[in-house]
């Protein structure tokens, strides 16, 4: 077992961490905050914007179980990478997609897969995720933590998490828990 970490950010951590943590061969998925200056963020500065912090989620998995490459193409898959600074709604630079690598053999696959679905036209516009080293992972408050599985009936998580699972679904069956 060869447990890895890649920290993610594709709008609201909520919906994130929710389909990482059915995916096969993860082992966690934290909220968490990543990319500001702040060393002690918290959801109420990230939320203004200004704090240069994107709502991510640490992704904790076993590559001997499923690769970088496969967790990637669900991220992919989960959110709008073409859109700058935004997710449907949510509106800002804490949403803005984001891939934080902890190596440059990470950036180096992650940098392939973008080249290669942008060749694809797999979207209608070109993918606008930022790749940035990980400097430092904050934890999201322990109330954002298994958001969906805790609040299983909060309105925005029934129209947003859904969806995104069903793509899982289709797309990927065999990567799900």
């Amino acid at each position: 077992m060869t447990i890895q970490n890649i920290v993610l950010g594709g709008g609201c951590f909520w919906c994130i961490e929710s389909v990482f943590n059915n995916i096969i061969g993860v082992h966690s998925a934290m909220s968490g905050y990543a990319g500001g200056q702040d060393d002690h963020p918290t959801y109420e500065k990230i939320c203004t914007g200004n704090s240069g912090h994107a709502e991510v989620v640490k992704v904790s998995y076993d590559s001997s179980v499923i690769s970088l490459e496969e967790l990637l193409k669900v991220f992919f898959t989960i959110h709008d990478p073409t859109t700058l600074n935004r997710q449907g709604n949510d509106i800002g630079s804490q949403y803005r997609s984001v891939i934080f690598y902890n190596s440059e053999e990470e950036r180096q696959v992650a940098e392939q897969i973008i080249t290669d679905l942008n060749r694809q036209a797999i979207f209608q516009n070109k993918i606008v995720t930022q790749l940035e080293e990980l400097e430092t992972f904050s934890p999201a408050e322990d109330y954002h933590q298994e958001y969906f599985k805790k609040n299983p009936g909060n309105p925005y998580c029934q129209y947003s998490i859904p969806p995104k699972k069903k793509k899982i679904l289709e797309k990927f069956p065999d990567y799900l828990k």
